[in-house]
């Protein structure tokens, strides 16, 4: 963390819950050793003679928490948009996925993700990589020099795919995801998380034995749930003691419980699987543009707040086409709205400061107290600038924000905080 303390000036904008967003105009940002020490209109006496990085006119928003994507999909985001899941990852994130088997090519594709991911509103992410252990460890030294806070799994798959793709033996699998874990010496930002890459690509006695390097290294898990209908019917081939797809997870001690967990997608994921995931903690990584392009559906994320699921926000690339969490939220207002007119208008549509809350503090839970400049949160902050977007009248300080979530792009990243580190 950053030992330094100062202060950080602009129009503060953050989450005060799911339905709340504060606006502090012209407002001061104290941070202390990494983390935020209040949020003022006029600064205390006690902090007077601390530095100030003023932004003027510009918006100041908490770090947005990226809850799941493909780092070595990058390369072919806006491809294959009109296949479904299983057709599309067979022609376009396999046969792509299998080049990283050679670290040149990683490092030229790792690097390109890297820097859009610097230049980007994201501070924190949960990562795929793919099962290649030497261009895994690439990867996470390059976000780590970043300064950027993630999490990176090796994937485990040794069933139902290619077999360029393909992990020979269980065996063979833990023995290469304990390799990979041997060697993560020296990462002060970046964090290994257990990443199964889903049921169908995971035989059961490998899934018993990531149980236990799970409990070994006290590990947290990240995989898909629920995504597509097709995927949905061949769990229930391969799993048919699991009553629902999470329980197919949760019976091998891979479900949340007594260790983190992130589920992405949930679209379909019924009233048993939602009181399952309650019950553990598991988080869902919402993906509305992934599951809009690989016609999936639209998860009910009003539901699942409703229920007190926890909840955040993903841009999922390349199923995503953008690595933009501010593009993420835009995606997951429309889509809502689609779901509540078309299919089910029990489920109301996202407002924005859900959305906003979703980016924010709901991923951002999954690493701690993050998301919000609560006092004793972490410090982490991006500064947004409008000026490129003109426009004929006056703005209210949050309509400037909704709008830029529509028409703001990584020129409009002013700068950025990780845990009071300025990264850039």
């Amino acid at each position: 963390m950053g030992n330094e303390a100062y202060i950080i000036k602009g129009h503060l904008c953050y989450s005060r819950d799911a339905d709340t967003i504060e606006v502090v105009e012209n407002g001061s940002l104290v941070v202390e050793n990494g983390v935020c020490r209040g949020v003022f209109e006029t600064v205390p006496a006690r902090y007077a003679q601390l530095p100030v990085h003023d932004y003027g006119d510009r918006l100041v928003v908490p770090g947005m928490t990226d809850l799941h994507v493909h780092a070595p999909q990058f390369s072919f985001r806006g491809l294959g948009m009109d296949l479904e899941l299983l057709e599309w990852l067979n022609t376009y994130t396999f046969p792509e996925e299998s080049k990283y088997r050679e670290l040149s090519y990683a490092e030229r594709a790792y690097g390109s993700f890297a820097d859009h991911l610097l230049h980007s509103t994201t501070t924190r992410a949960c990562i795929f990589a793919t099962i290649h252990v030497p261009a895994t460890l690439l990867l996470m030294r390059k976000l780590d020099a970043l300064g950027l806070c993630t999490y990176v799994g090796k994937v485990n798959m040794n069933r139902n795919s290619p077999d360029y793709l393909r992990e020979t033996s269980t065996r063979q699998a833990i023995r290469d995801t304990e390799l990979w874990l041997s060697q993560l010496e020296g990462l002060r930002h970046t964090r290994p998380i257990l990443t199964p890459r889903f049921i169908p690509s995971c035989t059961d006695d490998l899934m018993y034995a990531l149980h236990d390097l799970r409990e070994q290294y006290s590990l947290p898990v990240q995989s898909h749930l629920s995504e597509n209908l097709g995927e949905i019917a061949w769990v229930r081939e391969l799993c048919p003691r699991a009553k629902f797809y999470g329980q197919a997870y949760d019976q091998f001690g891979l479900f949340g419980g007594d260790h983190k967990c992130i589920m992405a997608h949930c679209v379909h994921s019924d009233e048993r699987e939602q009181e399952l995931m309650l019950k553990n903690g598991v988080f869902i990584a919402h993906s509305p543009e992934s599951n809009m392009n690989l016609a999936s559906g639209v998860a009910p994320v009003n539901q699942f707040l409703e229920r007190g699921l926890h909840v955040g926000l993903a841009t999922d690339v390349a199923g995503g086409s953008h690595e933009s969490m501010l593009r993420a939220m835009m995606h997951a207002i429309q889509a809502s709205k689609l779901r509540w007119r078309l299919l089910d208008q029990t489920v109301a549509p996202l407002s924005f400061e859900r959305a906003f809350y979703l980016a924010t503090m709901g991923g951002g839970a999954f690493f701690g107290s993050v998301g919000t400049f609560r006092e004793g949160w972490a410090a982490d902050a991006v500064v947004l600038d409008d000026a490129n977007l003109d426009h004929p009248q006056d703005l209210s300080v949050r309509a400037r924000l909704e709008r830029m979530t529509y028409l703001a792009d990584e020129r409009s990243i002013a700068a950025k905080y990780v845990e009071g580190r300025k990264i850039l």
